[in-house]
């Protein structure tokens, strides 16, 4: 029998498993915000299964960053709406 492969949503158990100690160690504040993190990489588990070049990690943190970036873009549009409300 071969070996047979974790899947990506159980890499992204294990990895977040792997934080636990760390997330402990963090202010309760601070937990709840990495808590939120890996809630934004858990809604991308099903794309994160084709890239099965990079290291799960690497993934789960894209996961992140894309979601991050999409709250920036959101908070820009808003902020550039309020500006143009003043001077409309």
């Amino acid at each position: 029998m071969g070996r047979t492969i974790a899947s990506i949503t159980q890499a992204f158990l294990e990895e977040r498993a792997a934080f636990a100690r760390f997330r402990r160690a963090l202010r309760r504040s601070d937990q709840l915000v990495l808590d939120d993190l890996f809630a934004s990489a858990q809604q991308h588990l099903a794309a994160a299964a084709y890239a099965s070049h990079a290291l799960p990690f690497e993934t789960f943190l894209l996961a992140m960053l894309l979601e991050e970036h999409k709250e920036v873009i959101r908070l820009r549009r808003l902020m550039e709406a309020l500006a143009q409300g003043e001077n409309g």
